[in-house]
């Protein structure tokens, strides 16, 4: 059994008094695609998450793109969740591009 296994059982047990929600942890496994590209138009790069529709951040370096993006999935998850609306299971075929 993985760490993140034996830490979900724990807190679904309430046997744990680990300060981690049962949303952080649920967060800890989604791992979405993120697309990063230099937009011209925009001059900065964009992040894009095409499993969550409309989901897209921007950043004037990569690494803030990417950043960026990291924290829009939270809220787009968090909202999603708040409205009752389905959220996507990640297919995780890239990190970042």
């Amino acid at each position: 059994m993985s760490k993140l296994e034996k830490l979900s059982e724990h807190i679904l047990m309430r046997r744990s008094n680990a300060n981690v929600s049962f949303e952080t942890l649920c967060s800890l496994e989604k791992k979405y695609e993120i697309i990063i590209f230099w937009s011209s138009e925009d001059n900065s790069f964009v992040a894009e998450v095409p499993e969550l529709p409309g989901c897209m951040a921007d950043g004037k370096t990569y690494q803030e793109a990417l950043s960026n993006a990291e924290q829009i999935i939270d809220e787009w998850i968090e909202t999603a969740t708040r409205l009752g609306r389905p959220i996507p299971q990640p297919k995780g075929r890239l990190a970042y591009a």
